[in-house]
């Protein structure tokens, strides 16, 4: 991952770089369709936007017996690749796009996404959301086959993985279903997908569930009876803005088909051994927009939890309880409604600076926060505070928020963190730094406290994460019910394979 134009050095610092987003739209009835199609798909994309803001993409399709697909994808937002003109030039009954943070390839154009190929049975576009826990030895077995990759991607290995003939079973064609299943026995984590042939979309969701993945039904703006369109999203947040109405989640290991005539499943994959599920708990916690739905959950809700989860935990006398804007606020309110201690807002973020440039200047650099926060001194002089906060990964951007703070006449600073300690890396599509770079790893809870001149610092306990997020789960009482927490307690869905 290279430090982006579009992102300050502070927020390099601070941030995760979290993988993909995922999205695909097919128009229901006759077509040529009346919906706008690459229109609604734009909308997705910028509901997905969070989830990756290095490039963006669209292909579309026309359907039926048309054998080429539209393509526009660029480096940078959505907003500056998709104008009115270039989203009109997109014509199509059905689509898949992709939003886009590097992991396991860098940040160049020839890895932006959706990928599309022309096999000896169609065309394919594929995006993805995650990172193969198995790439290399799946890479060698592509390239053993005698297929050349152009990239280090493994979106692309995936494609190219789906188009093989596999040595060992027999499949008739263009058999994509069947092709989908062979890819699915190669590699178990971690991807959620969205594969477009011809005329119909393909939803794919691993075995363990390690990634979102959810499907809507777009609704007529005039006639609420008629259905219009299926989507397929990567999160449920942006439904609203392209009237569609939330279903449910594609389930862990699942394949779902959508075509003009809805949605189906076409078969669901188990784990091995009877694992539990692994889905990522961090999306709770950090990734997700907190308007989207995961689990039967909104995940605000679970944030408010977790707030509440870590008040019982590690209670201090204060006067205020605030936030880091916006990252740490449900926690923070949670934090509040169980302590009765009033939530303040004490700092403001300027929003028009930290994805504009990075400044060269060596003095301007060094006041880093203080050019992205201000602090509101009247809330803040002489009052001891609780400040929440959603993580804490290198430690680099808290200490100037806490001078910020003492400067503006707070007495008392403790830091409170609405999630475990970060200790070991990702490897399942979640740019983590190296062990090494984790603070949580060379300090102590005192020492880091110290490090970074609060009065005191506590993190949410791992049990007390996992209650927050089962706690009010439609189902939590199923033994489906499983998280992966391996960025927290090094415990992986399964062992690393190169």
């Amino acid at each position: 991952m290279t430090l982006q134009s579009s992102m300050s050095v502070e927020e390099y610092d601070r941030q995760l770089r979290h993988e993909c987003g995922v999205f695909g739209c097919v128009a229901s009835g006759p077509w040529p369709t009346n919906t706008d199609v690459s229109q609604v798909i734009c909308l997705g994309l910028l509901a997905l936007q969070h989830r990756g803001q290095e490039s963006a993409g669209i292909a579309m399709s026309e359907g039926d017996n048309h054998t080429q697909f539209k393509v526009k994808k660029g480096m940078g937002l959505v907003t500056n690749l998709f104008s009115d003109d270039a989203v009109k030039n997109l014509k199509g009954n059905l689509g898949i796009g992709h939003t886009r943070y590097s992991t396991s390839a860098g940040s160049e154009e020839v890895n932006c996404q959706p990928f599309v190929v022309h096999s000896a049975h169609g065309a394919l576009a594929v995006a993805h959301n995650g990172e193969l826990f198995n790439a290399g030895r799946l890479r060698r077995m592509v390239l053993a086959r005698g297929v050349g990759l152009s990239t280090h991607s493994d979106s692309e290995l995936i494609t190219q993985a789906l188009c093989l003939n596999p040595p060992d079973i027999e499949i008739d064609g263009p058999d994509w279903p069947a092709r989908i299943r062979h890819f699915m026995e190669l590699t178990k984590l971690s991807y959620s997908l969205v594969i477009m042939e011809k005329d119909r979309i393909f939803g794919v969701r691993d075995p363990y569930g390690n990634r979102p993945l959810c499907i809507g039904r777009m609704m007529s703006l005039t006639d609420t009876d008629k259905e219009e369109g299926w989507v397929v999203s990567s999160e449920s947040c942006g439904f609203l803005s392209i009237g569609a109405r939330y279903i449910r989640d594609v389930y862990p290991g699942e394949i779902v088909e959508l075509t003009r005539d809805g949605f189906q499943t076409i078969s669901i994959m188990g784990r091995p051994h009877n694992r539990p599920q692994a889905f990522c708990i961090f999306e709770y916690v950090y990734f997700a927009r907190p308007d989207s739905i995961y689990e039967g959950q909104m995940v605000y809700s679970v944030r408010l939890r977790c707030g509440i989860m870590l008040a019982r935990e590690s209670l201090v006398e204060a006067d205020i309880v605030s936030s880091v804007p916006e990252s740490g606020t449900a926690a923070a309110h949670g934090f509040s409604t169980e302590t009765n201690i009033p939530f303040v807002e004490v700092l403001y973020k300027n929003r028009y600076i930290g994805r504009t440039f990075i400044q060269p200047s060596a003095r301007l650099r060094k006041l880093g926060v203080a050019k992205k926060f201000g602090a509101i001194a009247e809330n803040v002089a002489g009052k001891r505070m609780i400040l929440i906060d959603d993580s804490i990964v290198r430690g680099n951007t808290m200490g100037p928020i806490i001078k910020l703070l003492r400067d503006a006449g707070a007495t008392e600073v403790h830091i409170r963190v609405a999630s475990p300690p970060l200790k070991f890396t990702c490897n399942m599509g979640i740019n983590i730094p190296t062990r090494d770079e984790l603070i949580a790893n060379r300090m102590t809870n005192d020492q880091l406290a110290k490090h970074i001149g609060a009065d005191s610092l506590a993190y949410l306990s791992v049990e007390g994460l996992r209650a927050a997020v089962i706690d009010k789960m439609p189902n939590k009482n199923s033994k489906e019910i499983g998280h992966c927490t391996a960025c927290l307690t090094g415990e992986y869905p399964e062992e690393l394979s190169f």
